[in-house]
C-alpha cells in the first residue's frame, strides 16, 4: 500500500464561525483506493499559500510512501531544508497529512485508530466546551456580560458538561504581552463569580487567555482569580517564553495550561522540564500529528502532567484528538465544539453524550466526512483562520474580546 494522491478542501463554517473562519481538510488516497481524512490547523499564512505548502510537503516527503512509515515521514518533514527544528507551517501541513495516514491504516485493518496506539485506556473521553451565546443572547454584548456567561454555563452543565471555558480578560494584540487594565481584572473576577454561583461544584471553570499578558500582569490577574478555584489558567503569557511562564506558575495557585500554539516534542519538553505548565493542550492538526503527541503524552506522564487536547477547528481534528485521548493514561479532558455544521460535516458519526464522548468503534478515525457539504461552503475571504488585534489594550473605554468570531458590523 502506497500513498498516491491528495486533495485539499478549504471549507468555511457558516456565521458566526465557531471554530475559526475556515478549516483545511486533506483527503489522501492510496494506490489501493483507501481514503484517509485529516485536518491542518494552521493560521500563520493564508489558505491559498497553506494549500501550496500542504501539497509540497505531501509530494516531497510522503507521496509513494507506505502510510505505515509515519516516523520516517515525520523525520523527513521535520528535517526538510536542513532544519531539524519545529516549523509551525510545515508541521501544520504534515500534521493533517499524518492524521490522514492513521485514518488509512485503521481502515486497512478495520480497526479504530486508538487500537493501533495501544488500545483503550479511556472508554469515554471527558468533554469540555467554550461558552458560546445562547440563541436569545445579543452576540456583541455576550462577551462582556457575566450574567449571560453564567446562563450559558448553566445550560452547558445541564446538558452534561463538567467543565466550561471562557476568556473575558481582554484583547490579545500584535504587541505581545501587556499589563491588563484594572477593568479587565474586575471583569474577569465578575465572570468567575457569576459562573461559579450558577454551576456551583457541578463543573470546573477553565479560565482562558491567549498569551496576552506580561509576566507581572499575568500574576496580578491570576491571583485575583484564585478564590474561584479555576481548574486551569490557560497560556497567560506569550508561548515563546517558557521561563517566564514558569514564574507565573510559581506565583499563582491555579494550574497553568498551554500548548495550543506549540508544535512537536521539542517545544513541549521545555514546558515540562521548567514546570511552566502541568496541563498540555496540543492541537493535533498543528503539533505534529497523533504519533508525535502520543510521545508528548508519554513525556508528560513522567512529570505527572495531563493532556487536554485543544480544538478551535473542525471535527476531523476533533476526531484525532478523541483517538489520542482514548489511548493515553494521563488524559484530563478534550475540547469540543457543538454546532450543526460540525455535526453535519461528519454526519453525526461522533457526538457528545452526557458530557462525554464514547470511544468510536468504526474503522480509522471513525468518521464519515460529507465531502459535498465541505465543498459547498468554500472560503472566499482574505482573513486568516485567527487574527490578533491591531489596537493596543484600551485602558479608558474597556475591552471586548469576542471569542474568535466578531459580531457582524454594518
Amino acid at each position: 500500500m502506497r500513498l498516491k494522491d491528495l486533495e485539499v478542501i478549504v471549507t468555511a463554517p457558516p456565521a458566526p464561525g465557531w471554530g475559526g473562519r475556515y478549516w483545511i481538510l486533506v483527503k489522501v488516497r492510496t494506490d489501493c483506493g483507501i481514503v484517509g481524512w485529516g485536518e491542518c490547523y494552521a493560521s500563520s499564512v493564508g489558505p491559498v499559500a497553506m494549500c501550496a505548502v500542504i501539497e509540497d510537503v505531501f509530494a516531497r516527503h510522503m507521496a509513494g510512501e507506505n502510510p505505515e512509515n509515519i516516523e520516517m515521514m515525520f523525520r523527513r518533514a521535520y528535517s526538510s531544508g536542513f532544519t531539524q527544528r519545529p516549523d509551525l507551517t510545515v508541521m501544520g501541513a504534515f500534521s493533517g497529512l499524518e492524521i490522514a495516514c492513521w485514518d488509512i491504516l485503521g481502515k486497512a485493518r478495520d480497526r479504530p485508530v486508538y487500537a493501533l496506539l495501544g488500545g483503550v485506556m479511556n472508554a469515554r473521553v471527558r468533554a469540555y466546551t467554550y461558552l458560546y451565546p445562547l440563541p436569545h443572547h445579543n452576540l456583541a454584548d455576550f462577551w462582556t456580560s457575566p450574567e449571560m456567561a453564567a446562563e450559558s454555563a448553566l445550560d452547558a452543565v445541564d446538558r452534561g458538561y463538567t467543565a466550561v471555558k471562557f476568556d473575558p480578560a481582554g484583547p490579545y494584540t500584535r504587541r505581545g504581552g501587556h499589563m491588563p487594565a484594572m477593568s479587565d481584572i474586575t471583569q474577569s473576577v465578575a465572570f468567575c463569580k457569576a459562573i461559579r454561583e450558577a454551576v456551583g461544584d457541578r463543573a470546573d471553570l477553565l479560565f482562558g487567555t491567549h498569551g496576552q499578558f506580561t509576566t507581572a500582569g499575568a500574576i496580578r490577574l491570576g491571583q485575583a482569580l484564585e478564590p474561584y478555584s479555576p481548574l486551569w489558567y490557560e497560556e497567560p503569557i506569550p508561548p515563546d517564553n517558557v521561563a517566564e511562564m514558569a514564574k507565573v506558575a510559581g506565583a499563582v495557585r491555579i494550574p497553568i495550561a498551554t500548548g495550543e500554539r506549540l508544535t512537536t516534542k521539542a517545544e513541549f519538553a521545555p514546558v515540562l522540564r521548567s514546570g511552566a505548565a502541568t496541563i498540555l493542550q496540543p492541537a493535533l492538526g498543528r503539533a505534529g500529528g497523533i504519533w508525535e503527541m502520543k510521545k508528548v503524552a508519554a513525556m508528560a506522564e513522567v512529570y505527572n502532567a495531563q493532556m487536554a487536547p485543544h480544538l478551535y477547528a473542525g471535527p476531523v481534528e476533533w476526531a484525532a484528538n478523541i483517538h489520542l485521548g482514548v489511548s493515553i493514561p494521563n488524559l484530563l479532558m478534550a475540547e469540543t465544539i457543538e454546532t450543526p455544521f460540525h455535526d453535519a460535516l461528519i454526519k453525526g458519526s461522533i457526538r457528545v453524550e452526557g458530557g462525554y464522548i464514547t470511544a468510536p468503534t468504526a474503522a480509522g478515525l471513525g468518521i464519515e466526512v460529507d465531502e459535498d457539504l465541505a465543498r459547498a461552503h468554500p472560503y472566499t475571504g482574505d482573513g486568516l483562520h485567527l487574527e490578533m488585534q491591531e489596537a493596543p489594550c484600551d485602558y479608558v473605554n474597556g475591552n471586548n474580546f469576542e471569542g474568535g468570531a466578531p459580531a457582524p458590523r454594518d
